[in-house]
């Protein structure tokens, strides 16, 4: 790192820090390193659509959230230009849901990445992927 660069932990506190959203979800960030993020969070009634169950932008914010903070753990600002999701699994009320990121290719303009959401039981509920641009802006 060279001096003045911003730690992965400092980066994703200054992004959080102004999340109001992924604060509402009520996110916790477990772990943050060059390309690696895991997030966790509780899923509240406020969440749930008519069948009872989380809205299908709940899991995708949270896969959304874990690939900013991963892929801006770089210090370069990165936005995401195209994302998808898949849901394997439902998800319900009071599940704990944890999102893992890994970093699959990055180079000087782009990064792939995917995250595997699981809940409390370690039973994957949805595979969230994402393709970044990289920005010439460093984070300061």
């Amino acid at each position: 790192m060279n001096k003045g660069d911003l730690s992965p932990e400092k980066i994703v506190s200054k992004m959080y820090d102004n999340d109001l959203f992924s604060k509402w979800m009520g996110i916790e960030i477990l772990h943050i390193s060059k390309g690696k993020c895991i997030l966790k969070m509780e899923v509240k009634n406020e969440m749930l659509n008519g069948f009872s169950i989380a809205h299908g932008g709940i899991t995708y914010s949270l896969g959304d959230s874990c690939l900013a903070f991963a892929a801006n753990s770089h210090g370069i600002q990165c936005v995401s230009i195209e994302t998808a999701i898949t849901h394997s699994k439902k998800v319900y009320e009071n599940d704990v849901l944890t999102a893992t990121s890994k970093e699959l290719k990055i180079d000087d303009r782009r990064a792939n990445y995917e995250i595997q959401i699981t809940n409390q039981h370690n039973e994957n509920v949805a595979t969230f992927k994402g393709t970044v641009h990289r920005t010439n802006k460093k984070w300061e």
